[in-house]
């Protein structure tokens, strides 16, 4: 862990969702920040599945990462029961997957961590997975400093830069996709100040992407989610810039529910919208935004705020956490392979996969 916190340390963020201490994992719990800075032991892989399922944790490549770690702390639960123990790791990594259905990085890391450890004895089981959990940790800390210096240079010179959830070194392994992206405009010295859009009903924005900016030391400014045409019309929005959850053959995106909404205002008012995500973050089973599941969570967290109903009784809440935007409306997509640019097809699948398909 050490060799990550330093290559985070030097591209200028030491801000991390998750540590693996003394062979323990912890998770910083979400849900309380700003307010208090909670780390919650996880001595389990149902504790990480718990982690995931209850929000401790959010973001997919922090997702991801914590379903890796899941299956470390599963194998060490397994390691002495000899033959039967990869199949029973691979009935806890199928329940992993189920934690978060929209996240494509999680079933990317699960799957990972199972190819790495196929065939390994029993009793090295545990040493193999956390090697290529760790792995996986380092490598997403290093694709998102690269997207950032990618991304970076096509930010503009000074202005106002909206971004739509948190999409930052709490939902990653550290740094972040769409901050990252920021944090790489900054260091090339550009004069930006980040929008935030508060998102609803989890408020990531005000509560997170407000909070790792203000460690950072980054102007930023929170806006309600519906501010922000205005906020474009009179010219303060000069980019916008977001997360992906996952992302189909064809460029659309799946990300927290309302970015579809950013992104038309964006192509209404004349700004770039662009999309950070990791390789990992890609769907080759998904030709489009149609093949991608949508998540709906518990109505109560749209119903409820502190623990107070703000709707008569009876009423009942629709409650996806997450919406499609279409390629068309996507100015760029941002990789730690380089910048993607339509028609999105070519590029995924010669930039990501590999292919001339």
């Amino acid at each position: 862990m050490q060799e990550i916190l330093e290559i985070l340390k030097e591209a200028g963020s030491e801000i991390v969702p998750f540590r693996w201490e003394d062979d323990a994992f912890y998770l910083l719990d979400q849900r309380r920040l700003p307010w208090e800075e909670t780390w919650l032991l996880c001595k389990t892989w149902e504790d990480t599945f718990s982690g995931i399922k209850e929000m401790v944790v959010r973001g997919a490549p922090a997702i991801g990462i914590t379903a890796a770690f899941g299956m470390v702390l599963g194998a060490r639960e397994v390691k002495k029961r000899g033959e039967d123990a990869f199949s029973e790791l691979l009935s806890i990594g199928q329940r992993l997957k189920e934690a978060r259905p929209t996240a494509v990085n999680l079933r990317w890391a699960v799957e990972r961590v199972l190819d790495a450890i196929k065939g390994v004895p029993g009793d090295r089981l545990y040493e193999k997975a956390l090697k290529e959990a760790l792995s996986i940790w380092k490598e997403d800390c290093k694709a998102n400093i690269l997207m950032g210096r990618f991304g970076g240079k096509l930010l503009p010179e000074k202005g106002g830069v909206l971004t739509h959830c948190n999409a930052g070194a709490l939902a990653t392994g550290g740094y972040g996709t769409a901050l990252g992206v920021i944090r790489g405009g900054i260091r090339l010295g550009k004069g930006l100040r980040v929008f935030s859009d508060e998102t609803r009903p989890w408020l990531q924005g005000s509560r997170l992407t407000c909070w790792e900016l203000s460690k950072d030391g980054i102007p930023v400014t929170l806006n309600v989610d519906s501010a922000s045409g205005l906020l474009m019309r009179r010219g303060l929005i000069k980019a916008a810039v977001v997360g992906a959850d996952r992302i189909a053959r064809n460029g659309d995106v799946a990300n927290k529910i309302g970015t579809y909404n950013v992104a038309v205002l964006c192509k209404e008012n004349g700004i770039p919208f662009y999309v950070a995500a990791p390789s990992s973050t890609f769907d080759k089973d998904a030709a489009s935004g149609d093949d991608i599941p949508i998540e709906e969570r518990d109505e109560r967290e749209v119903l409820y705020f502190s623990e107070k109903n703000m709707a008569p009784n009876g009423v009942s809440a629709y409650n996806p956490v997450f919406d499609i935007t279409p390629s068309k409306l996507i100015t760029s997509i941002i990789t730690e392979k380089g910048v993607l640019e339509p028609p999105y097809e070519r590029d995924i699948s010669s930039k990501i996969f590999g292919t001339s398909d």
